[in-house]
């Protein structure tokens, strides 16, 4: 378990700009999704997207950010989020349009994980900004949105 006391600041704070940027692209950020009923407790104890045991507490004077810093060094940082994990589900309609695809979601760096036939994003930004990056793909019927946030 990985006890966290306190939030050392915030993902848009210019002191940690780099440190995160870094760490996105070397796949060390874990988000832990804090649901609207826990957010305003002091003490909780939930799981990173990627599995990691958290034991939370905070200050009295301490209040509870979406983008909170909560853990940071050399190779991951858990940073809190408001609210459940909001999943894209992608198909492709050939194996061409899959490669394509799956170049796509690389190359952004898109967290993603297979179900099924589908690929399913995992959403840290507003959902226009993804379907901006593949538009071509969208618009010409190769990949097809099967559910929606």
């Amino acid at each position: 378990m990985l006890r966290l006391h306190g939030i050392l600041g915030a993902v848009d704070d210019p002191g940690f700009a780099t440190a995160i940027h870094n760490l996105e692209h070397a796949g060390g950020i874990e988000v832990l999704y804090v649901p609207p009923s826990d957010a305003a407790r002091k003490r909780f104890r939930l799981s990173t997207d990627r599995g990691t045991d958290c034991a939370v507490s905070l200050d009295r004077d301490e209040h509870l950010i979406d983008g909170a810093i909560l853990f940071i060094d050399d190779r991951r940082a858990v940073i809190a989020r408001f609210g459940e994990q909001q999943v894209w589900r992608l198909r492709s309609a050939s194996a061409e349009a899959a490669l394509m695809l799956g170049w796509n979601a690389g190359n952004l760096h898109w967290r993603v994980r297979f179900e099924g036939g589908d690929l399913a994003v995992l959403l840290d930004a507003p959902l226009p900004a993804y379907r901006a990056r593949i538009q071509p793909l969208l618009a010409s019927g190769e990949v097809t949105e099967v559910a929606d946030v």
